[in-house]
């Protein structure tokens, strides 16, 4: 049988190939070469004599026939791929006789006769049409996938100037590993003619965020006029338009978006490029695949800020997470700097932060599964995400919202667990005529203006004030009945 390596045991073959017509032609050109070796058996023999030429190892048998296997080397893994159904499971059975027992997947032309090899015990059913349909989709992905990283790297090879790279407000380690990214793309497409700026606006405040800026020694640059002025050409990431969670207006001009969020509004009129897949559970996984589609060598520092950008969004694969995020964690993993990621993920904890946690755990209100928290006066907007993620685990709580207010801001971060509900489309059904919100299915921010309270001292008061009609809209959305008894 295969060891843990994917060798196989001495005297055993690692491949047997039963009845090597087209499929199975296709399949041993694929497997030839293979250190562990294959064997073909099949009934005609002028195809075994063929075989045998090209000095590949080939024996006539009749697989219905039960002693077919005298004589026959052991395997450790069959291909059953005669066109004859009742043919390809007769050779099951028998092959499944065999001790060690061979892992064995069979060939079958209809449903019923894929039951049939599934009842008798078959690894794996291939049906032709089917198998086909996912190589097609499969390569077909990887040409489109191409594409889209030869074109960005075809436009920003023509450019001359200045690219500002914008992240959206209060950046998160899946933007500025974003960022990061396409300035070493652009730098590496054209870094004799086109310079990069990364710019930001609002605070970078978590704690792992600052230290991932500070240990990576990222060059991140204020938004400004001025900053946006020294730019030719501006790109999004992580955030899918002009205006949506960036300090950008939403009639500038933007050259670049790539997000993995849903809201495609406006973006496809404003940017020449666009690569916008909400499927994806992080925008540093698009960046990610780019950098590998284009050959581009990954230095430590970028793949360090990439795994832990996709392990950030995805609250380390278990939020929203793709096949796509774990090809790409598993491929940036051996480019990273352990050290530096353990030093990212284990930062000292602010006392503001520790503040706001506690505040968060005393002021809860839970009402049928909702848990709503007022944190008051803020300062540093990226503890409460912190404190969403904590309440979500109490016992009985499907959906925490933390809200609390800035100088000129209400804040809210939301986590939910109920699949019922999407939580992003909630918050921008309820605040996005108001404000900035939106989000996933479990997790989703809002934050609406207060710019006409801006001169009131008493923020906490205000917040009190104009809380109550805020908070209704979204219970309302939800079904969350007014009036209902608070738990414990």
């Amino acid at each position: 049988m295969s060891t843990p390596e994917g060798e196989v045991t001495p005297g055993t073959v690692k491949y047997a190939i039963l009845g090597c017509g087209r499929y199975g032609s296709h399949l041993l050109r694929e497997i030839a070469h293979d250190p562990g070796g294959v064997i073909i058996i099949d009934n005609s023999e002028d195809r075994v004599r063929e075989l045998r030429d090209q000095h590949v190892e080939a024996f006539v048998r009749d697989i219905t026939h039960p002693g077919f296997l005298e004589g026959i080397p052991p395997f450790a893994i069959a291909f059953i791929l005669t066109q004859d159904n009742m043919v390809n499971v007769s050779a099951l059975k028998t092959i499944l006789s065999r001790k060690p027992r061979p892992e064995v997947a069979v060939r079958a032309e209809d449903p019923i006769a894929g039951d049939e090899a599934d009842r008798e015990g078959a690894d794996l059913i291939l049906s032709p049409p089917l198998v086909y349909a996912k190589a097609a989709v499969t390569q077909m992905a990887a040409i489109h996938a191409n594409r889209i990283a030869r074109r960005l790297f075809t436009l920003l090879s023509s450019w001359d100037g200045c690219l500002g790279i914008v992240t959206h407000n209060n950046p998160d380690p899946d933007a500025i590993a974003s960022a990061l990214a396409l300035a070493a793309i652009t730098h590496e497409a054209n870094g004799k003619r086109l310079s990069t700026k990364i710019l930001y606006d609002g605070v970078i405040g978590h704690q792992e965020n600052r230290t991932l800026v500070n240990l990576l020694d990222i060059r991140m640059d204020r938004i400004t006029p001025q900053a946006l002025a020294g730019c030719n050409y501006l790109a999004l990431v992580d955030s899918p338009a002009p205006g949506v969670n960036n300090p950008l207006r939403s009639t500038d001009r933007v050259s670049i978006i790539i997000d993995h969020h849903g809201e495609t509004t406006h973006a496809g009129q404003t940017a020449g490029f666009t690569d916008i897949r909400s499927g994806v559970g992080a925008t540093a996984s698009i960046l990610t695949q780019y950098l590998k589609e284009l050959d581009i060598p990954i230095g430590r520092d970028v793949a360090t800020a990439l795994l832990y950008g996709i392990r950030s969004d995805t609250r380390e694969f278990r939020r929203n997470v793709t096949p796509q995020d774990l090809a790409n964690a598993s491929f940036l993993l051996p480019l990273t700097d352990p050290d530096l990621t353990e030093k990212i993920t284990s930062p000292s904890l602010s006392m503001e932060t520790l503040d706001v946690l506690g505040l968060a755990i005393r002021n809860r209100k839970i009402r049928s599964g909702y848990l709503f928290s007022n944190v008051g006066y803020v300062r540093n907007r990226d503890a409460l995400p912190q404190a969403a993620d904590l309440l979500i685990s109490l016992e009985g709580v499907n959906t925490a919202l933390v809200y609390g207010i800035s100088d000129d801001t209400i804040i809210m971060s939301v986590r939910n667990r109920d699949v019922r509900l999407h939580i992003g489309n909630v918050l921008s059904e309820a605040y996005g005529e108001i404000g900035d919100a939106g989000g996933h299915p479990n997790m989703a921010a809002a934050a609406i203006p207060l710019a006409i309270f801006s001169c009131v001292a008493e923020k906490e008061d205000l917040l009190d004030l104009v809380i109550g009609p805020i908070i209704s809209r979204f219970s309302t959305i939800v079904g969350l009945e007014e009036g209902g008894k608070d738990e414990i």
